[in-house]
């Protein structure tokens, strides 16, 4: 087949780049024809909360990788459209996120379709965005009625789908990050972050926003550190800042954290964040909302324990007691949970179920499903 993939890749930067960038190369393994066609702007800079959206390494050269989709330029959406429109692609496939991609990406599949061969997928990570805007739901649905057929990863994405759409949907699990390699000896790990190897850490890691409930994971160490016989721990925050940084650093000198709080205040590049994994006991995901998670997938890989709050699909991918403990979004749910999974020997219990457990992550499975979802809107 000829498919087009249109979403973020190099040189934007993160893991919705990783995952493009990954089903390319799966497709382009099975004999496909795969180019993508990323970005020239992605975000203005007014809209944009971190500090760089773009990497400085060089292109991977066995991609085939186009710029030219501007996002606030409505003559470029119609000019990629009508391109798509005479290239005939089997089917584009998008990756869409945020409303803010409806207008760009509605266009540009609208005018695409027209040919009457090209179909449009999507593999959509979210519906309702976690931070709302009154323009959400007509961005939506401009969007979603353009698509041909949907990727979901957690039933939450799948229910507020259908409140738009009954365009086929097909579930497919995120698939592990394997760009970031595989874990490492974690002194060495420690070592290469500057982080003393007889003491343990738990570990939060990705983004920073308001959503992903720092607040209630520094809360709850504080209730930790109060009781008799805790084990003195510390907490590593690992990700740039997309929030106001300012209310966690009054949060964590008010609760006496100074020394139990290391903040790791940028963005991890892909080159580092096996040391993060490596070093961690466990991951902690003290979500108050979500739908599925990147960092679950990152864990998986490294076979880090994770503990996450039962919000979204989390639990979904999480199997409680198992390869970790989902939790309550709450104080008393987070500390309890960080509690007991340094309890006798489960974290190497949990440790080696995320040897078994991650076998049902692949690209090939993923590609599988995308290409179950073309063969079912054709017919």
């Amino acid at each position: 087949m000829k498919i087009t993939i249109l979403g973020p890749a190099h040189p934007y930067r993160g893991g919705l780049a990783s995952i493009m960038e990954f089903m390319a190369r799966t497709f382009a393994r099975r004999g496909h024809t795969v180019d993508i066609r990323t970005f020239t702007l992605q975000y203005p800079a007014l809209l944009f909360p971190g500090t760089k959206q773009t990497v400085d390494t060089p292109p991977p050269s066995d991609l085939a990788i186009r710029r030219c989709v501007n996002t606030m330029w409505p003559l470029n959406w119609l000019r990629i459209g009508h391109q798509l429109r005479g290239e005939r692609p089997d089917f584009i496939l998008m990756k869409y996120w945020t409303p803010f991609m409806a207008p760009c990406f509605g266009t540009i599949a609208r005018i695409a379709r027209r040919n009457g061969h090209t179909k449009v997928l999507c593999q959509i990570d979210n519906v309702e965005p976690h931070e709302h805007h009154f323009t959400d739901r007509p961005f939506n649905r401009y969007y979603l009625h353009s698509v041909d057929g949907f990727i979901y990863m957690s039933e939450q994405v799948h229910q507020e789908l259908a409140a738009y759409t009954s365009a086929p949907a097909l579930f497919s699990p995120h698939p592990l990050f394997e760009n970031f390699g595989e874990r490492i000896d974690r002194t060495e790990a420690c070592n290469r972050l500057d982080l003393n190897p007889e003491e343990h850490y738990a570990l939060f890691f990705g983004l920073v926003r308001d959503y992903k409930g720092l607040d209630l994971l520094l809360d709850a160490w504080a209730r930790l550190k109060q009781k008799d016989g805790f084990v003195a721990r510390k907490l590593i925050v690992a990700g740039e800042f997309y929030t106001a940084k300012e209310p966690y650093l009054k949060q964590i000198a008010d609760l006496g954290l100074q020394d139990d709080v290391l903040l790791h205040d940028r963005f991890i590049p892909d080159d580092e964040v096996r040391y993060y994994f490596s070093a961690a006991d466990c991951v902690v995901q003290p979500y108050k909302s979500a739908t599925q998670s990147g960092v679950t997938q990152i864990a998986y890989q490294f076979c880090t324990p994770m503990i996450v709050t039962d919000v979204g699909g989390l639990a979904e991918i999480v199997p409680d007691g198992r390869v970790g403990y989902v939790c309550a979004p709450t104080i008393e749910g987070v500390a309890q949970a960080v509690e007991r999974i340094y309890e006798g020997d489960t974290l190497e219990r949990f440790r080696q179920n995320c040897i078994e457990e991650r076998k049902r992550f692949s690209w090939e499975a993923m590609c599988d499903r995308i290409e179950e979802l073309y063969r079912m809107v054709i017919h």
